[in-house]
């Protein structure tokens, strides 16, 4: 196991991982798979969430100042 240290900190792939979820068609070739599906449709949801729980944090802080 020659594995480099860069190599354990790529993180390309989850930067990717919410443009291609949202912007993304799905590929017609793909099996449909339920379960694929519902884990999609929770981190769709928990993407959203977490971007507006940033921008009220983020309201919140400038609106002490």
């Amino acid at each position: 196991m020659n594995v480099k240290l860069k190599e354990y900190f790529k993180v390309g792939e989850v930067f990717k991982y919410p443009f291609r979820l949202f912007f993304e068609k799905p590929d017609p070739n793909k099996p449909k798979n339920f379960n694929l599906a519902a884990m999609h449709w929770i981190n769709r949801i928990a993407i959203i969430m977490f971007l507006v729980c940033v921008v009220v944090i983020i309201l919140r802080f400038i609106s002490r100042a």
